[in-house]
């Protein structure tokens, strides 16, 4: 095996901690009770810049290596971080939770498609097809659920396309800074926690946990989905296949419902089998390059 290929697997099984991590999403966030979308964003990003923090401080980095990026790489990474998530919570606010997540989801789709224009990836009809079948198996699980589009929810719908655009322009457009290391994902996250709790006293009403284990499920969630999962996706997209990583990411909402069934939080469906048997089909085609490796 040479050195380009460890590299490359390396970078995949990142991505794939990246994927299970967000798939813990759902279940923690619901553990955490009803706190304000942008207090959430603010307590768990300040926990996922704290880990980077320490990390970059244990292995000699000085904080002039935590923040000394030029503006266009701060750009980016606040843009994707607290871009995405601003986009997000507005969409759930003017339009249904169902439909602004289908919408929200084709952010896969977009990294793939995306990859060629902005990364100078070669799209073959695996990579394709295979974000293809993604999208449709999250199609599937959504439509299982009941969607009913109108036109009175067009802005939250927009919104949500702003979401998708922004996390796949965000993560296509890391490539291109590769030179950048993964340490700078603590900077983004401090300034987005920041400008969550901006938005979160602008906006919002202080709701803090309610018991320990609501707690612990905040701390959970900037340990994981909303922190440790953002510097292993940086490392995924600036040193994997990113074709293939658009199309895998299609298992995370299946991943979601999945772990909300074993806890006894969702009832278990044909759909959810259908689904996921969609989503496995496009990842494997997807990535067939790597296995055939």
């Amino acid at each position: 095996m040479t050195r380009d290929s460890t590299i490359r697997r390396r970078a995949m099984a990142a991505g794939l901690i990246s994927i299970a991590l967000w798939s813990s999403l759902a279940l923690l966030s619901v553990s955490a009770g009803p706190i304000p979308p942008f207090q959430m964003v603010a307590m768990t990003f300040a926990v996922g810049a704290t880990i980077g923090i320490v990390r970059a401080l244990s292995r000699g980095v000085g904080w002039a290596g935590l923040v000394g990026w030029p503006a266009r790489v701060w750009l980016l990474g606040i843009g994707g971080l607290f871009g995405y998530h601003a986009l997000y919570f507005a969409a759930l606010q003017l339009a249904p939770p169902a439909e602004a997540n289908l919408i929200n989801y084709l952010w896969p789709l977009l990294i793939v498609l995306l990859s060629a224009p902005l990364a100078g990836e070669r799209l073959g009809w695996p990579h394709l097809a295979g974000a293809a079948l993604g999208f449709a198996g999250v199609a599937l699980l959504a439509l299982g659920r009941g969607l009913s589009f109108a036109d009175s929810h067009a802005l939250g719908y927009l919104l949500a396309l702003g979401c998708a655009f922004a996390w796949s322009i965000y993560s296509v457009l890391s490539r291109r800074f590769g030179e950048t290391p993964t340490d700078a994902i603590a900077a983004f996250c401090a300034a987005s926690a920041v400008l969550s709790l901006a938005c979160h006293l602008a906006f919002e009403h202080t709701v803090w946990p309610a018991s320990g284990t609501a707690w612990l499920a905040v701390l959970a969630l900037g340990l994981g989905p909303a922190g440790s999962a953002f510097y292993f996706w940086d490392h995924a997209v600036k040193r994997g296949d990113i074709r293939a990583l658009g199309a895998i990411s299609y298992a995370t909402p299946i991943l979601s419902t999945a772990i909300l069934v074993i806890v006894g939080q969702a009832e278990p469906t044909g759909t959810l089998i259908a689904a996921a048997l969609l989503v496995t089909v496009g990842a494997v085609l997807a990535s067939r390059e790597l296995w055939k490796r």
